[in-house]
């Protein structure tokens, strides 16, 4: 097993290594392949994503990605290169589970995934300004084959996992060629699959309900945007942004990527939590490597840290232990366990 190692700019440099560590405590033979992309990388080298980076993504097929920094205004050639990496391997499923983990913050009971398309809708990046500068334009594509391909990967992720329903999340209601197609297409496999139930709800209802009762939910399909606030919104319930992990699947390659940014305000401090990653790279053992038990062993380690009390400075203030520190208590729970089994 190869993986490829981006750590991106910011506490990506710092939780990556965290989460290496513990994949190395679990898989002591995978082969780690370092790789530079992120902002850093653009100013060094003009390049976002550097052509080796991705060379090497596409031989290793697996990723961990870290997180990467991206200004809030045009930069002539920079473009997100986590963005460009998930439409340049074709990793056409985000999935992003939202789990109840022993935190004050998380709400008990919480056991959702949103599987959110990757490739298209307004995360495409065509945009542009017009009447010098005074209107921006951006499209949204939808089209039937990228939606037929994320619907039947998520019917058959919710049957193999014994997940019971899918809800449909769209505007259809005013966006009728594009959301429109989607609610269309995926209904269509919708009758492939009885033993799954179907839902539907529109994405402003949808957000009510996250916020109300996410307990409602049990897997959540959406285009590419409003999986994007959608999981972000039901990370809040699994004790916020530092826990909530991601993997994007395409076929025969993956990305596990924290939900969190490049924090730059703690970067270098050595107090960021790793847990999104070390649980990103749960999934990618998972969803990728196939090692369902292996992958449920990780995720057993992280919650036992955190049940004994131990945390970073983002979950309690008191008795806060450094990234590292963190790292080394999952990885002993997680060497524990093995030497049991």
């Amino acid at each position: 097993m190869n993986l490829c190692v981006i750590e991106g700019d910011g506490i990506g440099r710092e939780v990556v290594p965290a989460a290496v560590q513990v994949l190395k405590t679990a898989l002591p033979d995978v082969a780690i392949h370092p790789a530079e992309a992120g902002w850093d990388s653009f100013l060094e080298t003009g390049e976002a994503l550097p052509e080796a980076t991705l060379r090497l993504a596409q031989e290793c097929g697996a990723v961990l990605f870290g997180a990467a920094a991206s200004p809030s205004y045009p930069v002539d050639g920079y473009h997100v290169p986590g963005i460009q990496l998930r439409r340049q391997l074709h990793t056409y499923a985000n999935l992003r589970p939202t789990r109840y983990l022993p935190v004050p913050t998380a709400r008990e009971g919480i056991n959702l995934i949103v599987v959110r398309e990757n490739t298209e809708d307004l995360y495409i990046g065509h945009e542009h300004t017009e009447d010098e500068g005074r209107t921006g334009i951006s499209e949204k594509v939808i089209t039937r084959e990228a939606t037929e391909r994320v619907a039947r990967r998520t019917f058959e992720l919710a049957r193999r996992t014994g997940r019971a329903k899918i809800t449909i999340v769209h505007k259809a209601s005013v966006l009728t060629q594009t959301d429109g197609l989607f609610r269309k297409v995926v209904l269509e496999i919708a009758e492939e699959y009885p033993d799954i139930v179907t839902d539907e709800l529109l994405v402003d209802t949808a957000a009510y309900w996250m916020v109300k009762d996410p307990t409602r939910f049990d897997v959540i399909l959406t285009p590419n945007l409003y999986g994007d606030i959608l999981s972000d919104m039901a990370a809040a319930w699994g004790g916020g942004i530092g826990l909530a992990p991601s993997v994007n699947i395409g076929t025969g390659v993956a990305i596990a990527e924290p939900v969190h940014g490049c924090a730059p305000d703690i970067a270098g401090k050595g107090i960021a939590n790793p847990t999104a990653t070390i649980l990103s790279i749960a999934l990618l053992i998972r969803h990728h490597w196939g090692q369902r038990e292996l992958a449920r062993s990780v995720e057993d380690a992280v919650r036992a840290a955190l049940k004994e009390g131990s945390h970073t400075a983002d979950i309690y203030a008191e008795n806060a232990l450094s990234t590292q520190a963190f790292t080394d208590r999952v990885c002993a729970h997680l060497s524990a366990a093995s030497a049991l089994s």
